[in-house]
This record gives C-alpha cells, structure tokens and sequence, in this order.
C-alpha cells in the first residue's frame, strides 16, 4: 500500500499516524545508542539504504532519473544528513522531550518555504497557524534556557527537515516513493561517510558497535527509517507538506510519554515548557481544519 498510486487521501492519512507513532520511537532510540550524532546518522543511513535497495530490487524499479532529478535528490539527501545530525545533537545535548518539541516548529518553517519550492500559491493561515506555533516556542524557550543549545540545534533540524520535505511532495509527482528514497538515503550515507573519512576528529565508533547498539541500529534504520521513509515521501502525493508537517507534531506527544516513562525525572520540565509545547500541538489538530477552510 506504501507505494500504490492510487491510494485515497483517507488512506494516506491514516499511513501518516502510523508513521508518526513509529518515528515517536526515534528519540527513544538515539538517546539509548551510545554513539555519538555523526556516526550514529552514517549507520542509520547505511541499514536504511540496505532495507530500501531490498525492496527496491524485490519490486523491480527501474532506476532511471533525469540530471535535474538526480541532482534535486541529491540535493535532499544531503538535507537529510544535515536534518538527521542536528536531530541527534539536540538530543544529546539536552533531552528528548525538548528536542522533539521544539522539533514541531517545522510546520512554522514548511509554511515559509514549501510555497517557494513547490511553486503553489501561499496560504496565510499557514501562516498564522505557524505564528501560535512560535508563541509556544517563545514559552519554551523562556522557561527551559538550560537547554538553549539543544533548542537550536533542534531548530535547525526543523529548518532542514522543512527543505527536503518541501523539494520531495515536488519530486515525487514524476518519481515513485522506492527509488526516491533509495537515493536521498543513499547519498545521505555517501556525504557523512566522507565527512567522517576526511574529519580528523571524529570516526566510525565501531569499538562501540556491541550487541545493544547494533540491535537499536537495525530497529532504527529499518523499521523506523526504511518503510516510514518512503511511506512518507508517497503520502504526499495526496496530502501537502504542511499537513503532514502539522501531523508530524504529534511525534513529541508520544515520545515524550515514552521518555517519562523511561527516564522519570530527567524529562521533567517546567510548566512553561509544558503551555508552549501544548500550544504547538494544538495547531496540529486546528491547523490542517482551519488552513483549508474558506
């Protein structure tokens, strides 16, 4: 179903809570795998791209792209080493209930750039939407100033995440959903190998790569990277990378009850935090409603 061109807009919304709830776990997964960001990415998108050129091969595509597609992928890809790498950092620097909130604030971003990128005319509910969103953000960042470095580096996460999302829902309306992500999965592991390869600071960490790492690697990469990502990528052939961006928000809820869960008192915030992190998951549910209302 993750691929089928004629699937229903019902259908594909309710493919995309099930890939939020999986990408819930992602956090949960880069906090317990003991590398650092860099060399966690590389090993995340090389699993991802062994799983995607599997079911690449089993299903036959054709991989054949123009120059201009190749490099609008490519293009992507690197976004995606880039969206990934901060992703972990914010993580490691601060916590998972911070990085994932402050994370929602892609919708602020997609409402910016996904116009420009895929050349459709610019809603300004969009963008009222994405102002509450800010609000909320404001809050965090007023109450959580502890974690200040973690904020901008999810920050840029979001940035990033909004580019290639916004570049793929205009890509994928001449490429299928497979082989899209065979590349931009593919050149995502290409560009981080080389900046390990040619970085004198930092390397592959296989030394750590022990049994608990190398499981969470194959669930991460996997279940969490190959089947969501082109699920994702196809899903926006019928809904708009602002919805989705919206959709995405609830990715905190999860993870943040996860991360309660699993780490008590460490995820504990602020009742700041909490309002502004409330706000922006509001605008998840009113947002997509009221942006597409006339």
């Amino acid at each position: 179903m993750i691929l089928n061109t004629t699937m229903t807009r019902s259908s594909a919304t309710g493919l995309l809570y099930l890939i939020v709830f999986i990408w819930g776990f992602t956090g949960i997964l880069g906090k317990e795998i003991s590398l650092s960001p860099i060399p966690l990415v590389f090993w995340r998108t090389l699993i991802a791209w062994i799983g995607i050129s599997a079911y690449v091969l089993y299903r036959r595509y054709r991989l054949q792209f123009t120059m201009g597609q190749w490099a609008a992928m490519s293009l992507s890809g690197s976004i995606i080493a880039a969206h990934w790498i901060c992703f972990f950092t914010a993580i490691k620097v601060s916590n998972v209930s911070t990085a994932l909130t402050v994370l929602s604030t892609n919708a602020i971003f997609v409402s910016i750039v996904a116009p420009w990128i895929t050349q459709t005319k610019w809603n300004w509910k969009e963008g009222v939407v994405g102002a509450f969103a800010v609000i909320g953000l404001v809050f965090i960042f007023n109450f959580e100033t502890r974690y200040w470095e973690g904020i901008v580096w999810s920050l840029m996460a979001a940035f990033f995440a909004a580019i290639f999302s916004s570049i793929n829902a205009r890509l994928v309306k001449k490429i299928e959903p497979a082989p899209m992500a065979w590349v931009e999965i593919g050149v995502a592991a290409i560009v981080v190998f080389t900046y390990i390869t040619f970085s004198n600071d930092i390397n592959f960490q296989t030394a750590q790569l022990g049994t608990k790492n190398i499981g969470l690697l194959l669930i991460l990469g996997w279940v969490a990277t190959s089947f969501p990502f082109i699920a994702s990528i196809g899903i926006m052939r019928q809904i708009s990378p602002f919805v989705c961006a919206m959709a995405i928000n609830l990715e905190p809820l999860y993870t943040i009850v996860i991360a309660l869960f699993l780490y008590g008192e460490s995820e504990w915030m602020s009742s700041g935090f909490y309002f502004g992190g409330l706000l922006i998951l509001v605008t998840t549910f009113v947002g997509p409603l009221w942006s597409k209302s006339r």
